[in-house]
């Protein structure tokens, strides 16, 4: 084995445990942080300590901890992919790498126009965000997913985004598309303006709840089914839930799995088309050659004098 050799493989193992460290840190967290409980019990994410602030204290959640855990382990995932990659793909990663790149600016291409190409990074860091906090309920971890506050913020970003748009052609164009078609309806167009990010965080939010929450009455019910179907059985064996080993596994492949990552999905291609839909192309196009024609106007005045 040469040195460079030795090296590249040095550097790959060390990007696999920093992949890998995150979600055992998180793991770790889960089981001496989280208290004894008798039963199955639904709770939201736990706060670990508040940090005290002027106007009111800031809460540091389990929610906040694994979303930062996920983006070390997003962020150690694509160092990997992308090491070694050279002209002529010589490793399997770097063909997927590609085949993803790929994906992603067709997705975005055709959903957003040739105008939004830069945007493609920007959806699959959103798309590979939602999907593996969605998917860590499968390591135990609490989903961020499962936080409104979380996917709440991930909604104000892209509002953000929507009204930067909607602001390229000025204030006034803005103020006047909330009396489209007709002034009546501005009331009902102002309203509509802030509730697509309410739209979007509460489906998200709600999707990935309710399947935790099916998942776990599941469970219970299961329990229960057990005992009654088993109880007579002696000792342990009449004891154990002998229809929870299995079913619920089979259970979370669409709760856990499916679910998770049609919501990631979904919420990245809400952000195209709200984001693509709130760019008035042909009114700025317009107002940039209109600005264009008449600093060239100025030009020929001051050349003219």
């Amino acid at each position: 084995m040469t040195k460079t050799s030795r090296r590249f493989k040095l550097v790959d193992t060390f990007y696999i445990v920093m992949m890998i460290l995150p979600l055992l840190v998180g793991m770790g967290i889960q089981v001496l942080t989280k208290p004894q409980s008798d039963g199955i019990a639904l709770t939201g994410a736990r706060i670990f300590f508040t940090i005290p602030m002027p106007i009111q204290n800031f809460p540091v959640t389990e929610s906040q901890i694994n979303s930062l855990l996920v983006t070390v382990t997003i962020f150690f995932f694509c160092l990997y992919m992308v090491h070694g990659i050279s002209e002529r793909a010589k490793l399997k990663r770097q063909l997927i790498a590609e085949w993803i790149v790929e994906q992603v600016d067709k997705l975005v291409h055709e959903n957003m126009g040739g105008v939004f190409r830069g945007y493609a990074p920007f959806i699959v860091a959103m798309l590979a965000l939602s999907a593996v906090s969605s998917l860590s309920s499968l390591i135990g971890l609490f989903p961020p997913t499962s936080d409104i506050n979380v996917v709440g913020g991930w909604a104000i970003l892209v509002f953000i985004l929507i009204t930067y748009y909607k602001f390229k052609c000025g204030p006034l164009y803005y103020l006047k598309s909330f009396t489209e078609p007709v002034a009546l309806l501005a009331p009902i167009n102002f309203l509509s303006e802030f509730a697509t990010p309410i739209s979007m965080s509460f489906r998200h939010y709600g999707n990935i709840l309710s399947g935790t929450v099916i998942s776990t009455l599941l469970a219970v019910a299961l329990s229960g089914l057990s005992a009654l179907v088993f109880g007579w059985l002696p000792g342990l064996f009449g004891e154990l839930p002998w229809f929870r080993l299995g079913i619920p596994a089979i259970l979370s492949i669409y709760f856990d799995v499916f679910s998770g990552c049609l919501q990631a999905f979904i919420f990245a291609m809400l952000t195209m088309m709200n984001v693509a839909g709130a760019y008035p192309q042909e009114e700025h196009e317009a107002r940039k050659q209109k600005k264009l024609l008449k600093k060239q106007r100025k030009n020929e005045n001051k050349q003219v004098a």
